[in-house]
């Protein structure tokens, strides 16, 4: 057998509960952003119905084009899980009942106090090129396959929790001990303040279609990414590679970027804020910042109002308010925005008040640091929840803008009292 590097993959998701919608398809994304990680180029991912034929077919296709093959379902005992039978017509054996597997079938079931019916011993099925793949978690043993061009198959159960716990005991040390991966190498860049097409425009046309390193854009729910993948070639490293394109991305985003990799708001506030700490108050907003960082290590309070509870009065002030711990002065803020005398414990106050505006959302934020107190209004797109989201995530991008020039945050209010 042939000892070919594992540097390209395929996953096939196999259960007509996919295909139809009513089950969602997550083995397949968890894989493929692990293997990714790993090195492997995972080149497509497939969902197949229960159906022997098509199987085989996207097997035995799959084959011809990477070197691992990963399926995941189908490994049931019931007539429709196919999987089994459509490895073996692949690799042209006969599935036949392993001796061990049956007796750790049956214990399997003697040990819960049931008997186990005959359709169960499928799932103590090998064939000749197959060994098993112990599942800790349910009744269906995986299969790991090695073909005589070097090619491996491993076939996975499909409920996440079997699927994972198999991956992380079975099959990842298997295929590390095999030789998972190439030389490659990824960074993301995460982007606020700026839209996908725009940053794509300062990418440019001719970087976006390269093909290595391969840069690509992606619009978030909380960011918009951009992630550069590098694979070595022409005698360089993936790592050097992907530093040559972050050096020539890095001052076109730089204005924009505001985290990298799997970083969110938490962790990007927590590099500008130091020792320092925030408390804030949302209002109308119905907890959507508290969602986005109500965990962070770094937030000292978080009051979630309702606009009944603040209709009117001062947005600006409560935020100087919740800086300063106590009351604000007696002297009134520059702008009536949002009735909210709040205690609170942080050197930085952060309020954020929302209202329809047509089919859009109205915010409106205050600011107040050791520098003075700031307010900015903008519009999120759509209103509902998508413009609560929006909302809660601008409140997070002017912080951070604040940060990093207290001068730039609004709409100066003077020193704090």
């Amino acid at each position: 057998m042939s000892l070919r590097p594992l540097v390209t993959a395929e996953l096939l998701a196999v259960g007509s509960e996919l295909t139809t919608g009513q089950t969602r398809e997550t083995d397949g994304g968890d894989l493929a952003r692990e293997l990714s990680g790993l090195g492997v180029e995972v080149r497509r991912l497939t969902a197949l119905p229960d159906e022997l034929d098509l199987v085989a077919g996207a097997l035995a296709d799959a084959l011809g084009r990477v070197d691992l093959v990963i399926t995941t379902g189908g490994l049931g005992p019931t007539p429709d899980d196919l999987t089994r039978e459509a490895i073996a017509a692949v690799c042209g054996e006969t599935p036949a009942e392993d001796p061990e597997l049956l007796a750790w079938l049956e214990a399997l079931f003697a040990r819960r106090g049931r008997t186990m019916v005959p359709m169960n011993r499928k799932q103590a099925w090998l064939i000749p090129s197959a060994r098993a793949l112990a599942n800790g978690r349910g009744t269906a043993p995986g299969w790991w396959i090695d073909r005589p061009d070097g090619r491996v198959i491993v076939a996975l159960p499909g409920p996440p929790r079997e699927m994972a716990a198999m991956w992380r005991s079975a099959a990842l040390p298997g295929l590390r001990a095999r030789g998972l991966g190439g030389d490659r190498a990824a960074a993301t860049l995460r982007l606020t303040g700026i839209g996908e097409s725009d940053a794509a425009a300062l990418i440019g046309e001719e970087l976006l279609r390269a093909a290595n390193p391969d840069v690509a854009t992606y619009a978030r729910e909380d960011a918009v990414d951009v992630r550069v993948d590098a694979r070595a070639a022409d005698g360089r490293t993936a790592a050097e590679l992907l530093s040559a394109t972050l050096g020539h991305l890095g001052p076109l985003l730089e204005r924009w970027t505001f985290a990298r990799g799997e970083e969110g708001w938490p962790e990007a506030l927590a590099r500008r804020l130091g020792e320092r700490r925030v408390a804030a108050v949302e209002v109308g907003l119905s907890g959507a910042l508290a969602g986005l960082i109500g965990g962070a290590t770094w937030l000292a309070r978080l009051e979630v109002l309702s606009t009944t509870q603040a209709s009117v009065g001062r947005l600006a002030e409560a935020a100087r308010e919740q800086a300063s711990g106590g009351q604000a002065g007696r002297k009134p803020a520059g702008r009536k925005l949002a009735g909210l005398k709040l205690p609170g414990g942080g050197t930085i106050g952060l309020a954020v008040r929302i209202e329809p505006s047509g089919r859009d959302t109205a915010v409106r934020i205050g600011l107040a640091d050791e520098g003075g107190t700031a307010v900015s209004d903008e519009i999120a797109f759509l209103g509902g929840t998508d413009g609560r989201r929006r909302a809660a995530l601008a409140a997070c991008a002017t912080l951070w803008r604040r940060l990093g020039d207290p001068g730039g945050a609004g709409e100066s209010e003077g020193p704090a009292s």
